[in-house]
């Protein structure tokens, strides 16, 4: 049965003469392709300076 489904077919499993699953060959697994530069403009100088030591001290006490 899973080579039939990998093989494109659709296959439906019944349980008591009706239709309990569906088994399809899955789409295609590949990864998004990044993209380099898609956010730029969206982040400021302000993103690299440092954080006040009030901020840093929150951090330090989770």
């Amino acid at each position: 049965m899973l080579g039939q489904a990998h093989a494109g077919q659709e296959i439906i499993l019944l349980k008591a003469g009706k239709p309990y699953a569906r088994m399809v060959p899955l789409g295609s697994q590949e990864k998004p392709q990044r993209m380099p530069g898609r956010l730029a403009g969206h982040i400021d100088e302000a993103f690299f300076e440092p954080l006040p030591e009030s901020e840093l001290d929150a951090w330090g006490k989770l």
